[in-house]
C-alpha cells in the first residue's frame, strides 16, 4: 500500500489546531471604562471635598484671628473689645441665620443660645452684649475672649449645614 492509499483509508490529512491570538490589551472592555469613570468621578469629588474643607477651615482660623488681635489691640478698653466681639458674634451668627443682622434683645439671646455651648459661655457673650451698649460696664477680657471663640467655632463648623436650609426661609414672599 502506498502512502495516499493509507491517508484515505484513514481519512483525510488534517492541520493541527490552530489557536486564535492573544487578546490585545487595548481598548479595553466596557466595565473597564466604566470603572474609570467611576475612580475619576470619585477622585474629582474627594478632591473638591477636601478643598472646600481646607477653606472653611481657613475661613474659621481667621475668624478666630480677628479675636485674638482684637484682644491684643483692646484688652484695656472694654467697651471697644465689646463691641469688637459683638460683631464678631453677629458675622458668626449671620452664618446659621441669615436674620441674624436684624435681632435684639431676647431673640438675639436665643440665636447665641441655638449653638450647644455651657452656661458660663453664654453668660460671658450676654455680658459682652451689655458692655457694647452700657460704658462703664465691667468686662473680664480673657473670659468674654474665649467665650466667643468657643461660640464661634461652633457656629463656623455648624453654619455650613445649616446655611441653605436658613437661606430658603428667608427668601419666602410674605404678602
Amino acid at each position: 500500500m502506498s502512502a495516499p492509499a493509507a491517508a484515505q483509508q484513514n481519512g483525510p490529512s488534517l492541520r493541527d489546531i490552530h489557536l486564535p491570538p492573544p487578546p490585545s490589551w487595548w481598548p479595553p472592555a466596557p466595565g473597564w471604562w466604566g470603572l474609570a469613570v467611576l475612580v475619576i468621578a470619585c477622585a474629582a469629588i474627594g478632591i473638591w471635598w477636601w478643598r472646600r474643607r481646607g477653606q472653611r477651615r481657613a475661613a474659621e482660623r481667621r475668624v478666630l484671628a480677628e479675636v485674638d488681635q482684637l484682644l491684643a489691640l483692646s484688652r484695656e478698653q472694654p467697651q471697644a473689645l465689646a463691641a469688637g466681639l459683638h460683631q464678631l458674634l453677629r458675622r458668626g451668627a449671620l452664618r446659621i441665620d441669615p436674620l441674624a443682622g436684624q435681632l435684639h434683645g431676647d431673640d438675639w439671646r436665643q440665636t447665641l443660645a441655638r449653638m450647644p455651648v455651657d452656661g458660663a459661655t453664654l453668660e460671658q457673650l450676654h455680658a459682652v452684649e451689655t458692655a457694647t451698649f452700657r460704658p462703664g460696664a465691667s468686662l473680664d477680657a480673657d473670659a468674654a475672649a474665649n467665650a466667643t471663640r468657643r461660640w464661634l467655632a461652633l457656629a463656623w463648623r455648624q453654619g455650613h449645614k445649616s446655611r441653605a436650609r436658613d437661606l430658603s426661609k428667608a427668601v419666602e414672599v410674605r404678602p
